[in-house]
Formats: structure tokens, C-alpha cells, sequence
């Protein structure tokens, strides 16, 4: 009974962690007041990247052939979805390739290849995707105005045929919550790269 009292005291997020799986829907933003280097060398936190209507937090990196296939549809969204006030920050933790590819000038380097107008920071030691639960890049977090979890997991179900998505999971939560409306398929299966934590 009394272990049945701590787990409901405990916050989502930890229970998340100690299960070891992805945060619940319906948390707080984790470590919301960390600060990580962007790409501009400014230290930037979650809180700060917060839009008026919510923040799309993605889990990302510069190596992994998935999110090469994804990123298209990263600038889609930031052109579509900021305007909006949907806050927009990709966040890099592949601790272990730093050297290979994954450092902060290589993010620079990419982030000005591809027109990314949205944050993009080094997640150091992986801190936040640790508390996030998060296990690959891409991996999707969006949150709304109360900073509550109401959409994880993929971005679409055709991450190599743009033209035949059938299932756009993250802009149809993105157009339900902006609608006041519940968002219908709240979790998704994260596909990817497994991030490369330092071991």
C-alpha cells in the first residue's frame, strides 16, 4: 500500500525513467531550465525555446541516414508550425560521436547546409535524453502551453517517400492540439538511429 502511495507522489517523468521506458504523455518538460550551445553559441534552455502555443522538441544528429530522410520535413514544419507559436528546437545527443561527426561545428556546418531556422544544441552527456527516454534520432516530444507531453514517437509513417505518407502522426497532433482539440494517437514507434551515448 504503501509503495502504491510513493509511485502516485512520484512525478511522470521518473516513473518513466524507473520503469525505463519514454516519458508519459501527459508530463512536464524535463530539465526545461538546462541550458545547452546552440548553433548561434548562445546557451539556450527548453524554456526559453518555448513557443506561445507549445514546443516540438526533436531528438536529432548529423550521422544517422534516418533523420537525412526526416529533414525535409524538419523545415516544413518550422516554416509552417512557428508562425503559429509552436516553439521549435532540435536537440543533438550523440555524446560518442562528437569526433565523428556529431561535434557543435559540425551541427553549424549542417544547420547552414540545410536552412534550419530553428535551434539546434548539443545535448551534453545526453542529459536530456536521459530524462526524456528518448532511444533514437529522430525522436519526437511536443508539448502545448501547459507544458504538458501530448504527442511522442515518429513523425510520419514514410520516412524515405514523402509522397506516399499516409499517417502525417506529429502534424496531425501539431493541428489537433493548435484546435484546442485532444489529440488523438498520442504515441508512436520512434524509428531510427539509436543514439550514441558515451559509454
Amino acid at each position: 500500500m504503501l509503495n502504491r502511495k510513493i509511485t502516485w507522489m512520484l512525478p511522470l517523468f521518473l516513473i518513466a525513467k524507473l520503469l525505463g521506458g519514454e516519458l508519459a504523455i501527459g508530463s512536464f518538460i524535463p530539465m526545461a531550465d538546462v541550458k545547452m550551445r546552440d548553433i548561434s553559441d548562445k546557451e539556450i534552455s527548453l524554456n526559453e525555446a518555448m513557443g506561445e502555443k507549445g514546443l516540438l522538441v526533436i531528438f536529432s544528429c548529423n550521422t544517422c541516414p534516418w533523420v537525412h530522410a526526416w529533414e525535409d520535413r524538419y523545415i516544413t514544419l518550422a516554416e509552417n508550425y512557428v508562425p503559429k507559436g509552436i516553439g521549435m528546437i532540435a536537440v543533438n545527443p550523440n555524446e560518442a560521436y562528437r569526433e565523428r561527426g556529431d561535434g557543435i561545428d559540425d551541427m553549424k556546418d549542417r544547420a547552414k547546409e540545410y536552412g534550419y531556422s530553428f535551434y539546434y544544441t548539443l545535448d551534453e552527456g545526453s542529459r536530456l535524453a536521459n530524462a526524456f527516454g528518448a532511444t533514437r534520432t529522430p525522436h519526437i516530444f511536443l508539448f502545448n502551453n501547459e507544458r504538458k507531453l501530448v504527442y511522442r514517437g515518429a513523425i510520419d509513417d514514410n520516412a524515405r517517400k514523402p509522397k506516399k505518407v499516409k499517417k502525417p502522426y506529429l502534424m496531425n497532433a501539431l493541428d489537433e492540439m493548435l484546435a484546442g482539440r485532444e489529440v488523438a494517437v498520442t504515441s508512436t514507434k520512434a524509428l531510427g538511429c539509436s543514439i550514441k551515448f558515451d559509454k
